[in-house]
């Protein structure tokens, strides 16, 4: 059976941040994907933004995360030539009555240690974005877009600049793990029945990383979660995008709202919606749901044109709450939570996980320190 010091489930974005961050640790790492390339899944179907930390409740994971991971995130990508543009965002009221919330919105981003939001009149809103139509704005300059393959790719580089492998076409079938600190290593079952053996081990497995922590033999039952999918299909605008800017209505109970983004193009799309499905892998865009996305999107940008949307395509967000529940913080399971020796769970990393994915990597190495301090 072939020993290495770390295994990595998961080769997105955030799997690729932290087997980064364990090569450049000094750890033999291997990094096991079973796709056939990686960053398939969420990592590459979502709306590529870098968040500001603006919406998260205080003192969560998501909110110290995505804050502490912007930061480290934008001077990464200045410092590697990832391709990312920091064009800013507008989060609108598009009615009277909510223009309340954007001051509460402003102050739970303040709490967050977002203080760079700026409230808007109607009239400085439309002067900086002139096809916008709103009662007034908030404006958040250090929110951005990145190039996330880009961005991948120079994770991968670096892991691999590190002597760390990736292994694709490596779906895991079970993992038995072991007991105590002295006890044998973790032995990862693949699905063509080959074994793997390592003292460090860590699941991220994104929209799989729940059902995977499910087949760990010795993982206690109240340290499991149940997955849910929320599927938010994008619908991409025909022609030339009249915003230089992001456009966010004011946030939804599930998410949001229908918001506008760029690529690095200038490519606009809308999106996501909410769509709770069974299947992780229920992609397809019904075109028909393009229909209730020009009601939404008129509400901002009324001069929006007939067919000028559409079909893009489709991402699962990776929750660990359902539809009727608060939506769930990050999870971030270590050896201090379940008592299992080297092992930590991803769990629920869904938005803001590509900005947070430094972050999260350095909390995973944290999550393992403290675990070898305390043994």
């Amino acid at each position: 059976m072939d020993t290495v010091d770390a295994v990595v489930i998961g080769a997105g974005v955030v799997g690729l941040a932290v087997a980064r961050g364990l090569a450049l640790a000094g750890q033999e790492v291997l990094l096991l994907e079973a796709e056939n390339a990686f960053g398939t899944g969420t990592s590459s179907r979502n709306s590529e933004v870098i968040h500001a930390g603006i919406y998260y409740p205080a003192g969560s994971l998501k909110a110290q995360l995505c804050v502490q991971g912007k930061k480290r995130l934008y001077a990464y990508c200045e410092e590697r030539g990832v391709g990312y543009r920091r064009c800013g965002k507008l989060i609108v009221a598009t009615s009277p009555e909510q223009v309340a919330q954007l001051t509460q919105i402003q102050a739970k981003a303040h709490a967050n240690g977002v203080d760079d939001l700026v409230l808007l009149s109607q009239a400085q809103a439309v002067a900086m974005e002139p096809a916008l139509q709103c009662e007034a704005a908030l404006h958040s300059p250090s929110t951005g877009i990145v190039d996330s393959h880009a961005l991948m790719l120079s994770y991968l580089g670096d892991m691999e600049n590190a002597d760390g492998l990736l292994a694709l076409n490596a779906p895991v079938q079970a993992v038995h793990l072991r007991q105590g600190p002295d006890s044998h290593p973790h032995v990862i079952v693949m699905q063509d029945g080959t074994e793997l053996a390592c003292q460090t081990l860590v699941n991220s497995a994104g929209l799989s990383a729940p059902n995977l922590a499910h087949s760990m033999t010795g993982l206690p039952a109240s340290c499991l979660y149940t997955a849910y999918y929320a599927k938010g299909n994008y619908f991409t605008l025909a022609g030339r995008s009249p915003f230089g800017r992001l456009i966010y209505p004011v946030p939804e109970s599930a998410g949001l709202g229908v918001h506008l983004t760029l690529d690095l193009g200038g490519q606009a799309k809308f999106g996501p919606d909410v769509q709770w499905v069974a299947s992780k892998d229920d992609l397809q865009v019904d075109p028909a749901r393009g229909n209730a996305f020009y009601a939404e999107v008129r509400k901002y940008w009324p001069a929006l044109p007939d067919g000028a949307l559409q079909a893009g395509y489709a991402g699962i967000r990776p929750k660990i709450s359902g539809p009727q529940e608060v939506a769930a913080d990050f999870v971030i399971q270590g050896p201090s939570t379940h008592g299992v020796p080297g092992l930590v769970n991803l769990l629920g990393i869904e938005s803001p996980g590509l900005t947070s994915s430094l972050a999260i990597a350095q909390g995973v190495q944290t999550a393992l320190a403290q675990a070898a301090c305390i043994a």
